[in-house]
């Protein structure tokens, strides 16, 4: 390993937090120190293609991305089984993967299975809890498993869906405010708050688009969110506690207010709450991010009902660094400086990689294979 780090630079990906992703490439570029990495950048089409480092670069420095793929696509062979990832070969001695893709083929295991493969470090927890904690129905059932709390829910699915109404979902799950959600999707992409059976059908249709399985969730009363961060591998720590103020207009945090217009937003770092409620959901989050398997980072949110008992709402694993994300605001509110938070990212990632590679994988050979004896009942088979 060289004296400076060489960091590949991940960003875009084939999912609905495209353009997310490409925000929060630029924040964490910008925080790396480069007097200790030298990074090199690669897009992920929204067709899920690597692009080469020197049309990643033209993308990531403003010209526009359509066209960049379009000329780089003409280049590309297809039929080649590798075709999706072989630009990652112009890049020699890369020592850790630095993925800022959020959603689908980012944060479900995809990628990291990929780093697997390719035997290099990267940030963030492993493939099995991203995968099961990009699942708001497999979350929920290691949640429950663990007897940590969270709001009510049924599952359903695009063979199950005919079986249920509003009215029968509002009275198994006791609530009338419904939210129906795709399990595997994030940033409030394919969730909708429901109040009737037009809206119900409706936001089933949209999340279907997105999963086959989908989760209808109790809503709660007056409920107010709020979010932690977590850092570290075996031993992790959190950050204090952020929360948000929705203008009056707005019932619940959705797409627009994280990404697009947050100008009637009041960000609340860290927010004010009995010490005992504060302590609450940091044992809530730490409980849960072990529970669940991960490593690295993760932030995690939470909704707090009327009465301020929390509520866990889902892990988010390679959480967003816009100029609006959370995560790293709650990490500076707490006395880490950006800079010096992805610093401890990447050594976290590089060192779960040296952790595992200490896990033995040795092969036992089987010899000359011996067969037992077979016996058929014959009336049996018949």
């Amino acid at each position: 390993m060289a004296n400076k780090l060489h960091i590949a630079l991940l960003f875009g990906g084939n999912s609905s937090e495209h353009d997310v992703s490409k925000r929060s490439a630029h924040n964490i570029y910008d925080a790396m120190d480069k007097e200790k990495y030298d990074v090199d950048v690669f897009l992920i089409s929204r067709e899920g293609i690597f692009m080469s480092p020197e049309d990643s670069r033209r993308v990531f420095d403003g010209e526009d991305e359509d066209t960049v793929v379009a000329e780089a696509m003409k280049h590309i062979d297809l039929s080649n089984p590798l075709a999706n990832i072989q630009n990652l070969g112009d890049v020699k001695d890369i020592d850790l993967f630095y993925p800022v893709v959020h959603g689908n083929l980012g944060e479900d295991g995809t990628l990291q299975a990929l780093f697997r493969i390719l035997n290099k470090p990267y940030i963030g927890p492993g493939i099995a809890a991203s995968a099961i904690s990009f699942d708001k129905d497999l979350t929920k059932r290691i949640l429950n498993q663990a007897g940590i709390r969270n709001t009510k829910y049924e599952l359903l699915t695009d063979q199950t869906k005919d079986q249920y109404t509003y009215a029968s979902l509002v009275e198994k799950l006791g609530s009338e405010v419904l939210f129906v959600k795709a399990a595997k999707q994030g940033s409030s992409v394919g969730i909708n708050r429901v109040t009737n059976q037009a809206e119900f059908e409706a936001g089933l249709a949209d999340a279907l688009q997105y999963d086959y399985k989908v989760l209808v969730e109790a809503g709660l009363n007056r409920p107010r969110e709020v979010f932690i961060a977590i850092l570290g591998n075996e031993e992790p720590r959190a950050s204090r506690i952020g929360g948000i103020v929705l203008p009056e207009e707005d019932a619940w945090y959705d797409y627009n207010n994280k990404f697009v217009d947050a100008s009637g937003m009041v960000f609340e770092l860290p927010v004010v709450l009995d010490e005992s409620v504060t302590q609450e959901i940091t044992e809530m989050a730490l409980a849960a991010y072990k529970a669940l398997g991960l490593v690295g980072l993760t932030r995690i949110d939470f909704m707090l009902d009327e009465h301020n008992v929390p509520y866990l709402g889902e892990p988010n694993t390679l959480p967003g660094f816009t100029n609006i994300s959370l995560y790293p605001q709650m990490w500076e509110v707490s006395g880490l400086s950006y800079s010096a938070l992805i610093d401890e990212i990447i050594n976290y990632g590089l060192a779960e990689f040296e952790r595992n590679a200490k896990i033995s994988y040795d092969f036992i050979s089987l010899g000359e294979e011996r067969v037992g004896k077979k016996e058929y009942n014959a009336e049996r088979a018949e």
